[in-house]
């Protein structure tokens, strides 16, 4: 065994785990969790630490795979440069994972009406953010600055929260008035969404990390129909291309 936190290859292999780190939905716990019940010693253990920084540790060499959605918003591409500078000198797949609605939740009993950065800054609605670096955090920035509304003017802009679920339930608890979420979120607990934005969420690996068991047990689970009559009730996810490579460098 090495020194430090992390698990020796040889005994990784021999468990059949790997590592995953990055951005999160609420139907990824549920996929993942499907996967490892249904094709027992196959296992996944993921943490949330948001896009940027789960990509910064593939880079590292301290996870398999980095969950993200860091395409650019507006053209849906991704930056192949910055990702490069974050993964440097490696050879590296981006499998498209589903496609998903983001945009603001709010209470059921809100009489903002259409709800955008401009009016929460007029209205004084608390805001609860997501954490800096995080794909949606980066989405975020970019709605202010197109709607011309700097950070300060926004109430609550420094509170953050690591998950979809947890921007959900600080607005169900009444501890802040809107946040920016997946529609799921919205639709578990009973929230207002308004769409802002159709997105990519992906899957980044190294090239001969996708052809291990555990990864190819997971594709399998997201193709599966079991797999999508289950999460069907959330609504606007799109699975079209789910499993298909759409980046390789090297």
């Amino acid at each position: 065994m090495k020194d430090g936190p992390f698990i020796d290859e040889a005994v990784r292999d021999h468990a059949g785990a790997i590592f995953a780190a990055g951005s999160n939905d609420p139907i990824l716990d549920i996929l993942i969790n499907r996967m490892q019940s249904g094709d027992g010693g196959k296992h996944i253990f993921s943490s949330v630490t948001g896009s940027t920084e789960g990509m910064r540790l593939l880079g590292c060499g301290f996870t398999d795979i980095a969950w993200c959605h860091l395409s650019r918003p507006g053209t849906g591409e991704y930056d192949m440069q910055a990702i490069g500078e974050l993964v440097p000198d490696k050879k590296i797949a981006i499998v498209h994972l589903f496609q998903r609605e983001l945009g603001f939740i709010f209470p059921k009993n809100s009489k903002s009406g259409k709800m955008s950065f401009s009016s929460i800054a007029r209205d004084g609605i608390k805001f609860i953010n997501r954490q800096s670096g995080s794909g949606t955090r980066i989405i975020t920035e970019h709605f202010l600055e197109s709607e011309g509304v700097g950070s300060g003017a926004i109430k609550g802009y420094a509170d953050e929260v690591n998950t979809h679920l947890e921007v959900g339930l600080e607005i169900l608890s009444g501890s802040a008035g809107a946040g920016i979420a997946t529609s799921s979120v919205a639709q578990i607990l009973g929230l207002q969404f308004q769409p802002l934005i159709k997105e990519s969420f992906d899957m980044v690996l190294l090239q001969e990390t996708f052809f291990r068991g555990e990864v190819q047990s997971f594709i399998e689970t997201l193709q599966s129909e079991d797999f999508r009559r289950m999460v069907s009730f959330l609504g606007n996810y799109d699975f079209t291309k789910s499993g298909k490579i759409i980046y390789t460098t090297g």
